[in-house]
């Protein structure tokens, strides 16, 4: 029996994407991907709860997707992160953005990028795992229900 390949992996596979070291990617790349993921999620627990017209289901996602849920979710979690994972953050947030949210304050933007980038940064590193524990964690620690 065939082992099941990780989203990642598989897309590596399939589009012929070569190794490269994520350490080397700039903290709005990893932001960039980090979106996405988030994103994913997010879409992926909504669409679950319930088939509805797609104008409730963006509704709904939009309380979750973000920068100021975003920013609460990653101090929700801070504690919980390693050293390593606080040190993308802290990349991702300090990063030099060319452009900010229309309806979030600077700071919690570059908190949402930071927290955008670790989850890109998990992602690339083929570790979904974690990822998921992460935004669960965060919305369990804030009382949030999808």
């Amino acid at each position: 029996m065939e082992e099941s390949l990780s989203l990642l992996k598989q897309l590596k596979k399939e589009f012929e994407c070569g190794e490269v070291d994520i350490r080397t990617y700039s903290p709005l790349t990893l932001a960039y991907i980090g979106d996405s993921i988030y994103d994913l999620i997010i879409r992926t627990v909504v669409v679950e709860r319930g088939n509805r017209a797609a104008a409730n289901l963006h509704k709904k996602a939009i309380k979750f997707v973000n920068a100021a849920t975003q920013a609460a979710m990653v101090e929700a979690i801070m504690e919980e992160l390693s050293e390593e994972e606080q040190g993308v953050y802290r990349r991702g947030r300090n990063a030099k953005s060319y452009t900010t949210a229309k309806n979030a304050s600077i700071g919690d933007y570059r908190k949402a990028t930071g927290f955008e980038a670790l989850l890109g940064y998990l992602y690339l590193q083929d570790n979904m795992d974690r990822v998921i524990e992460i935004v669960k964690l965060a919305l369990t620690r804030l009382e949030l229900e999808i």
